[in-house]
């Protein structure tokens, strides 16, 4: 199988040694999003709801890009700077996902970076 990396200007550039996501086959990997401006680069919000919107965004932007959507989305790892955003975070997730829920793992961490307050990365489907 190929390997392609997938690199969109609709959400923010990798600031590391990292694609923005991999495409194998019939698969989108994306890295961990935060909430950045895709076009200046600032932190969006100061609120895990505003937060999280933002990463949605650039998650499907990239999703986009691969061929693929939030709807085709299997799995996401959610990383909470604080678990007792859990419930206002979630709010925000269930209208971008809908009735098509991916599986889902969601843990509080020590530090993310540019100290948001939240990080998803997700795995999906994709057409070739």
């Amino acid at each position: 199988m190929i390997k392609k990396q997938i690199s969109t200007s609709k959400a923010p550039q990798a600031i590391g040694p990292y694609s923005q996501a991999i495409k194998v086959g019939n698969f989108v990997f994306t890295s961990g999003q935060i909430p950045l401006d895709p076009v200046n680069g600032e932190i969006v919000g100061d609120d895990i709801a505003s937060q999280t919107e933002q990463v949605l965004k650039n998650l499907a932007a990239i999703l986009e890009e691969a061929g693929s959507s939030l709807e085709q989305v299997v799995k996401t790892t959610v990383f909470l700077k604080d678990m007792n955003d859990f419930a206002k975070m979630n709010e925000v997730y269930a209208n971008y996902f809908g009735q098509s829920l991916p599986s889902r793992s969601a843990v509080q961490v020590g530090r993310l970076p540019k100290d948001v307050l939240i990080e998803i990365e997700a795995i999906a489907l994709a057409d070739h």
